[in-house]
């Protein structure tokens, strides 16, 4: 076992130190927000919930097991997740599969206008326009719509590149077709890409908010963090008018609702998280 000198222990020391920090920087939010969710209204008023609650109240959640509109948001934002990101990863895959074949017709070309849609757009209102002519404003416009980002599709196409044309020609060799090369050899060899492109996308239909405000026309479809921010106004509304009484603070319930929005990713996300890394950088390497 080498010795380290001087300077690498110093190095690590400093390393590990920051990184600590940082990571207690990013925890302490969801620390604080659970603290204020199952404390009493009281103390939050007045200012003492700094880390740990105090006067502790499930009250708040109490209000959400019993809140029909929380479930109906949660499950449209489940729908949008799971249908999502499956249909994302079908068109990123099969994309990504025909541009890092080198005897694609026009693979230069087709690349290219994938690259441009990352520069260039055709503006806000032009899009919002696009998109309420093509009638996306129900759940499956919203999935279908949303289906792919330029840049996934660049991780996949170039892990994919990256796999030795030698055992293709051997699996051809062998009768493989081009749905037995995709499905048996190259999104097995990509699985730590296809995981961590699996997460972009599960996180970004997760946290839908922007688009499916604008389009979603139908109170019963809208997603869980479109709720949020309704509750978020309508408690607001409701302390300007002096409307509330209730044992929780009004933030406490909006953070409750955080809380249980953010379950499914705090327990998905260590199970993947070992491919994040590894996946970006194979898909990164080959231009």
């Amino acid at each position: 076992m080498e010795r380290l000198s001087k300077s690498e222990i110093i190095f690590k020391v400093l390393a590990y130190t920051l990184v600590g920090i940082f990571a207690l920087l990013a925890l302490y939010p969801i620390v604080y927000a659970f603290s204020v969710s199952i404390s009493g209204r009281a103390v939050y008023e007045a200012g003492q919930i700094v880390l740990w609650p105090e006067d502790i109240t499930l009250a708040a959640y109490q209000n959400i097991l019993f809140d029909k509109d929380f479930w109906i948001s949660y499950t449209n934002t489940l729908f949008y997740t799971v249908f999502g990101t499956i249909w994302s990863l079908l068109i990123s895959l099969t994309g990504a599969y025909a541009l890092a074949k080198n005897n694609l017709i026009g693979k230069r070309k087709w690349n290219f206008l994938l690259v441009f849609t990352m520069w260039f757009s055709a503006g806000m209102v032009p899009l919002y326009l696009n998109y309420m002519q093509l009638h996306v404003n129900n759940r499956w416009g919203i999935v279908i719509a949303f289906g792919v980002q330029a840049y996934n599709v660049i991780l996949l196409r170039n892990q994919f590149s990256s796999i030795p044309t030698e055992i293709e020609e051997a699996a051809i060799v062998d009768g493989a077709n081009e749905f037995k090369l995709f499905s048996k050899i190259y999104v097995p060899m990509s699985s730590a890409t296809v995981a961590t492109v699996t997460l972009f996308y599960a996180i970004s239909r997760w946290n839908g908010y922007y688009w499916a405000s604008l389009l979603v026309d139908n109170q019963e479809e809208l997603p869980l963090q479109v709720y949020l921010r309704q509750q978020i106004e309508e408690f607001q509304s409701l302390a300007d008018t002096g409307q509330v009484d209730l044992p929780y603070a009004m933030d406490s319930f909006v953070y409750a609702i955080i809380i249980c929005s953010i379950i499914p990713v705090l327990v998905i996300y260590p199970y993947i998280q070992k491919y994040f890394a590894r996946g970006v950088n194979l898909g990164g390497v080959k231009g």
